[in-house]
């Protein structure tokens, strides 16, 4: 489960996010969707202890990110790449971050099986692909077999089969029980997967809900969010 309740964000003087609220519950895939600069990211960090807000919360099964014991075995993350330095092997990465919160090296290689990377195992991650990349990211958000999972943008970069696959495994995720929270600016993509929509625009969530409640009378997510946009100055964009 994850709650946002109320978060604000200032930088130089700017509002970045204004009262964000909204929940992520478990069993659900839940897309973040707002076009580049909407705030996205911002409250992404914020929930995983990157970032402070200047008030309201960002809770991760009941608790702020800094208090969780062993985290990867609670949220796993993925917000740009893999993490990985270029020189590691994909398993020596897995097994460094795997030693860093207590879990056993034959973690790596399960979850290199789980996102299709066990024949690159030995691969430096230098010489990955951005697809490859983003599945070796997604093997470190799985390490801890966590309850909650947090996406920025996973399919930046993808091919057609890799974002079927993304797809398949964050509904298989769903499935087993898990929070997945997914953000993307990409409606159409969010369309195919999202359980439950939030809406975020220039800082402030303007709608939240089930997919068909978000996209209502509109024939698509890409109309609905227009249509609920286009009335701020500026227009959605």
């Amino acid at each position: 489960m994850i709650t946002i309740d109320r978060v604000n964000k200032t930088r130089s003087r700017t509002r970045i996010l204004s009262d964000v609220t909204f929940e992520a519950r478990p069993g659900r895939v839940t897309g973040f969707l707002g076009p580049n600069g909407a705030g996205k990211t911002s409250t992404l960090r914020i929930l995983l202890g990157l970032d402070r807000p200047q008030s309201g919360t960002a809770l991760i099964c009941g608790r702020p990110y800094r208090e969780l014991d062993r985290p990867l075995t609670t949220v796993g993350a993925l917000l740009d790449g893999s993490g990985a330095h270029r020189a590691r092997t994909a398993r020596a990465h897995l097994r460094w971050v795997a030693a860093s919160n207590g879990l056993p090296d034959s973690r790596a290689d399960e979850v290199l099986e789980a996102v299709g990377l066990t024949g690159d195992a030995r691969k430096r991650a230098g010489r990955f692909s951005l697809g490859m990349s983003r599945r070796l990211g997604l093997a470190t958000a799985l390490l801890g077999d966590p309850a909650v999972l947090v996406l920025d943008e996973p399919v930046n970069g993808l091919d057609p089969a890799g974002i079927r696959w993304i797809r398949g495994f964050l509904r298989d995720s769903a499935e087993q029980g898990r929070t997945v929270l997914l953000s993307s600016h990409l409606m159409g993509e969010l369309a195919e997967i999202a359980d439950d929509v939030v809406v975020i625009h220039k800082g402030r969530v303007v709608t939240h809900g089930g997919l068909a409640e978000v996209t209502g009378a509109h024939r698509t997510l890409e109309d609905a969010f227009f249509a609920l946009t286009a009335t701020e100055a500026g227009g959605p964009w």
